[in-house]
């Protein structure tokens, strides 16, 4: 079958919350402008991608194109399965639309299964809209071997969960530790599944207060109000680049212990990526970052 008569997808691959290209976390950016496919279809093309998330996103008012639409059907798949909240796919897909389809629109809104997600233009950043999801002290039970294989030596400063998001379990670091020890930090990712295996815990957030003294700086001086890292092997991702949905935790959690709205972090895996947050008072973080389209082209699909 020639590839003119195959069905076939426009597909992109997009650094989301990077200043170059090669750097932040990349994204597919999977479009759906006619008829919809399966799930099943979905997941196949995330697997072929086999990068952490591919978006698959549609226009949802009948006869609009991507070109004009600004009400869009979107959603997340990892090599593995479906996630409810992926914040870095949903900026790739902002970008994509705005970039490569020359929607003129000020702001775009995305129906997922986490509600409905608002992506705007702010300058030469991109700004997504998402959920606050504030961890609590209550965690799930036989944590500790967990806290050993991801932490070694290095006793947790605090220790939160939340089933919201993607169920995060969050660990602070000391604010003794340095940047570059926080970096060096390398978990056995294949023992964190056998350490917890029930499903209540389905990514690992580490993070640590920002500080002048610590390091924790960019590379113009600017001082991070705080650093992390995420794993999430049991969504088949060993150490993600940069995280939007682990922020909606991240975000709660440092604007409650700095008493600030307006808030600057980093990322720290090799990839790396800086975000720009500020916590509103209805429940709502704006994350805004950089993204850079790195590669155009169609998926055929037999």
């Amino acid at each position: 079958m020639s590839s003119s008569t195959r069905k076939s997808l426009p597909l992109y691959t997009v650094d989301a919350f990077a200043r170059t290209s090669f750097t932040g976390n990349p994204a597919a950016v999977c479009l759906i402008e006619k008829e919809d496919v399966s799930d099943e279809v979905k997941q196949k093309i995330a697997m072929e991608m086999n990068i952490s998330e591919t978006a698959f996103v549609r226009p949802l008012k009948a006869g609009d194109c991507f070109k004009d639409s600004s009400l869009f059907e979107l959603r997340w798949f990892t090599p593995t399965n479906e996630v409810n909240l992926c914040g870095h796919a949903t900026l790739a897909t902002a970008a994509t639309i705005f970039q490569c389809k020359g929607n003129k629109s000020d702001a775009l809104t995305f129906r997922t299964k986490s509600g409905d997600l608002i992506a705007r233009r702010s300058g030469e950043l991109t700004t997504i809209d998402l959920p606050l999801n504030p961890p609590k002290e209550k965690v799930p039970e036989g944590v500790d071997k967990l806290i050993k294989i991801v932490l070694n030596s290095v006793p947790p400063a605090d220790v939160r969960y939340t089933s919201g998001a993607n169920k995060e379990f969050l660990l602070r670091v000391p604010d003794s530790l340095s940047r570059e020890e926080f970096e060096k930090i390398s978990p056995d990712v294949s023992a964190m599944m056998g350490a917890h295996g029930t499903g209540e815990i389905m990514g690992v957030i580490l993070t640590l207060r920002g500080s002048k003294e610590n390091g924790a700086v960019d590379e113009n001086g600017r001082v991070y109000d705080f650093i992390s890292r995420y794993f999430a092997p049991w969504n088949g991702i060993n150490e993600d680049p940069v995280t939007g949905a682990a922020h909606t935790v991240l975000s709660a959690y440092w604007s409650e212990v700095l008493g600030k709205k307006k808030m600057y972090a980093r990322q720290c895996s090799r990839r790396g990526g800086d975000l720009e947050i500020m916590v509103r008072d209805d429940g709502w973080v704006e994350l805004s970052g950089n993204a850079k389209v790195v590669l155009e082209g169609t998926i055929f699909i037999d």
